[in-house]
């Protein structure tokens, strides 16, 4: 089962690898949920840095 890319260059939904306008299209799925998130700290610090701006 092929998954659904997204071209970081037009922002396009694809199945290829390679996007029409010639952009590398790349998996949007998120990081499964865990909660020995080791990094969590980290997304939320930056999260309150950019909400702060």
């Amino acid at each position: 089962m092929k998954k659904i890319l997204q071209c970081k260059k037009c922002n396009k939904y694809t199945i290829k690898e390679k996007c029409e306008c010639g952009g590398i299209a790349t998996i949007i799925k998120p990081p499964k949920y865990s909660p020995k998130d080791k990094y969590g700290a980290y997304r939320r610090k930056a999260k309150e840095n950019v909400d702060n701006k």
